[in-house]
């Protein structure tokens, strides 16, 4: 018999809550299948030539510019484009807009908090992900795009608002094109889904 309180609810009702909300945890769907060697090897094909032509660029045309044109995030992003091709995440809109949305967030958060680094982070995180939902540019990468612009050092502290162009849109921009034109060679493959 379960107990009750003296206003004769169950005693036990915090205890099922709690037993729900971890269920939740189990998750509801099972794990999905493996994927075939020609995906994998398209996606490693794709990967590698795309971060291959960002940081050509990076290292041999910009070296000693002071500019850079690789960012960690797009490690990322090339996991979405080459090896995610159907996710709304990895279309064109959500690559481009969500590395150049989400650099502008990050730089005007170091902007505003540089002498709080500790508050400038999360808040470029957390905003970045609002303006992403808020413009359908969701893009995980971007993120990380703009914790770099708080986190990233003085190089890129140096660029202010360059950053969203370069590194982030430009290099964007060339891993689009790698993706756009890796991902359509094989007939079981075809990138974009969508581009608005």
């Amino acid at each position: 018999m379960a107990l009750r309180s003296g206003s004769g609810r169950d005693c036990n009702a915090p205890l099922h809550m709690i037993k729900e909300y971890l269920n939740k945890m189990k998750g509801s769907t099972k794990s999905p299948p493996a994927i075939g060697v020609s995906e994998v090897l398209w996606s490693w094909i794709g990967a590698f030539l795309g971060i291959s032509a960002v940081a050509l660029v990076s290292y041999k045309l910009l070296e000693g510019t002071g500019l850079t044109m690789i960012i960690g995030s797009f490690g990322a992003s090339a996991v979405l484009i080459y090896g995610a091709i159907k996710s709304p995440l990895a279309q064109p809109r959500n690559l481009i807009g969500g590395h150049v949305l989400s650099a502008v967030v990050g730089v005007a958060s170091y902007q505003m908090f540089n002498s709080q680094v500790w508050l400038a982070a999360p808040l470029a995180v957390a905003t970045a992900i609002a303006v992403m939902h808020s413009t359908k540019t969701l893009h995980p990468p971007g993120g990380a795009t703009a914790l770099i612009a708080v986190i990233g050092g003085e190089s890129v502290h140096k660029l202010g608002y360059l950053y969203a162009i370069l590194p982030a849109g430009a290099g964007a921009v060339i891993m689009l094109l790698v993706a756009l034109l890796v991902n359509n060679i094989p007939k079981t493959r075809r990138y974009p889904e969508f581009w608005l």
